[in-house]
């Protein structure tokens, strides 16, 4: 039977495929149909997995009691084994695998997300929290049945001929489903800015987020046909929408075609204004593709993704390595490095924590400060890459004068440890700071007195000003880049930058997005950074542009309120 589901699409693009279900995030365990003569044995499978945790359990008990943990060790172990043995969890998930006839994993981790929800309903906070517990249990059962923690799904028969199918997805896990090249992306979780979905964008493939309830509506290898740009996926289509989808999937590679041409023009307004169009990357190898898109240089090198999907942390030698690869890439051309922005959904291996709302908490330079060796290791490995090319380092989430003197102050050690080691650095690198908190923005004569330049990170800078979590799929409709107070705090940043002669950028999303070049432009950004995939599209925008023209009609949207008519005058001035 054919029908469509809706969410939120936050790649452009047309793909189809066939779907490949994955679960959450944290557990990536595979989906399969069993064959009737199959389910005893799954059902057994399952039996002997409770077994074995109980038998855990049993064992982790006898040690409590011997003294080897403390008294509340064993009450929670208690409340463990009463989890477990619940017929709402364990005979439930057996229900399921006799039922649905699919693999005993699967059936484990749909259990344990149904009791999940049940428990976020709950009022009371301490009952609440018991979900937590559930996700425990679930787990012990999860890697007995795996074989052992941290199973990856097997990759996919045919690469680009699948599009994942799963309840969420983190910016590691994106990354890490790189390498199995899946066609398309869609999450039930998420919002069109969240870091998840500026990661799957740059992989350019269509991708759709908050679909709410994909993961149950779709079957393994379900045929889909997933349209980017409208937000929409139809289940196993009939044979005529299939051959409209096949057309209007060969007109949109034309379109790329078309833009393919510009890659070796330069970005230059129709007034002589040049701009600079620069690429955001994650990993040194994606240097080739910024270079093929036409990118002159790197606005931002989003260094923490060194630091995920791994078990140990890289050493000085190994970022050195990366930062140099970079650099020699490109050929002399500019590259900023920002450090390590870790914390929020970006967390390192094995170091998640459950906090109250971590895009406030413990991250970016916050984390730096903490961590001062693991800070200082990177600081010398950026300013020894320096020696090999233009290099600046920029620091994310800086709020504060107190945080500005410590972040120079570890900078001026690791220069000195290397001047005491004789090795050669850029003395002169320049330090500027990620624009992205309401409080940067207000006391920026501060900022750029202190350091060189600036780079506008609107993704945060939107979530802090508007009290919107971009993660929070239930709020992320009210994510508003046209919000009139975001445009003139956005054009007060650029404005107070150009007055100061500080060299400003912005390499948020809004970069990314042909919609809004005109409007940035008006305000007087010359310099804006983007996925490589971004950058042709851009340029066309850049080369329809007359500066004066485009400058007239931005003070008019600055000085509206009224939504409507915001978005009327940026139709006016994008045509």
């Amino acid at each position: 039977m054919s029908f469509i589901l809706y969410g939120v699409g936050v790649s452009d693009g047309i793909a189809i495929g066939r779907a490949h279900l994955a679960s959450s995030a944290a557990l990536n365990i595979p989906h399969y149909q069993l064959k009737s003569d199959q389910i005893e044995a799954e059902l057994t499978r399952l039996r002997n997995a409770f077994s074995t945790v109980r038998l855990e359990l049993e064992t982790l008990k006898n040690s409590a009691a011997q003294g080897a943990g403390p008294s509340e060790f064993n009450a929670f172990l208690e409340l463990y084994q009463m989890l477990l043995d619940d017929p709402m969890f364990s005979q439930a998930a057996l229900e399921i695998v006799a039922g649905a006839h699919c693999n005993a994993e699967w059936a484990v981790a749909q259990r344990m997300e149904t009791l999940i929800a049940r428990f976020e309903e709950i009022e009371d906070a301490y009952l609440r929290e018991r979900k937590t517990d559930i996700a425990h249990i679930a787990e012990r059962v999860l890697k007995v049945l795996l074989g052992h923690p941290g199973h990856t799904p097997p990759p996919v028969k045919q690469k680009g001929h699948y599009i994942l199918v799963t309840h969420d997805l983190s910016p590691a896990d994106v990354m890490q489903y790189k390498q199995h090249q899946f066609a398309a992306f869609l999450t039930d979780m998420g919002g069109p800015t969240s870091h998840t979905a500026i990661v799957a964008r740059s992989l350019n493939v269509p991708s759709i987020v908050a679909m709410q309830h994909a993961q149950q509506l779709i079957r393994e290898n379900d045929n889909l046909i997933v349209d980017g740009n409208a937000g929409i996926v139809i289940i196993n289509p009939d044979k005529y929408i299939l051959a409209e989808y096949r057309l209007k999937q060969n007109q949109f590679e034309l379109e790329k075609r078309k833009l393919w041409r510009l890659r070796s023009v330069a970005a230059i307004t129709r007034d002589g204004t040049s701009i600079d169009l620069f690429a955001n990357i994650e990993l040194p190898q994606e240097v080739k593709q910024a270079k093929e898109y036409g990118a002159t240089g790197i606005g931002l090198f989003r260094s923490e993704f060194l630091f995920l999907n791994r078990e140990n942390l890289p050493d000085e030698e190994e970022q050195f390595e990366a930062y140099s690869t970079v650099i020699k890439g490109m050929n002399g051309a500019p590259v900023v490095i920002r450090t390590f922005d870790l914390g929020a959904d970006k967390n390192l291996k094995g170091a998640y924590r459950i906090a109250p709302n971590p895009a406030l908490g413990l991250r970016a330079i916050r984390m730096s400060l903490a961590e001062p060796g693991m800070f200082l290791t990177q600081l010398r490995a950026i300013l020894r890459a320096s020696s090999q090319g233009q290099v600046q380092i920029l620091i994310p989430m800086l709020s504060h004068s107190r945080e500005i003197d410590q972040t120079l102050q570890i900078i001026e050690s690791a220069k000195q440890s290397l001047r005491d080691e004789k090795q050669p650095f850029d003395e002169t690198i320049k330090i500027g700071c990620m624009v992205e908190i309401p409080a940067t923005a207000l006391s920026l004569e501060l900022f750029m007195r202190k350091l060189s330049f600036l780079s506008i990170g609107t993704n945060d800078l939107i979530q802090y000003t508007l009290a919107i979590d971009r993660a929070d799929e239930t709020v992320a409709h009210l994510f508003d880049p046209l919000h009139p107070a975001i445009l003139r705090l956005l054009s007060r940043i650029i404005q107070s930058a150009k007055k100061a002669n500080t060299p400003v950028s912005i390499c948020g999303e809004m970069a990314g997005d042909p919609k809004y070049t005109r409007l940035l432009l008006g305000m007087g950004l010359q310099q804006l950074s983007m996925y490589p995939t971004q950058l042709l599209a851009v340029k066309r925008e850049v080369l329809d542009c007359h500066l004066p023209d485009v400058t007239h009609l931005t003070q008019k949207i600055l000085r509206a309120d009224e939504p409507e008519k915001i978005h009327d005058l940026l139709q006016k001035l994008n045509n």
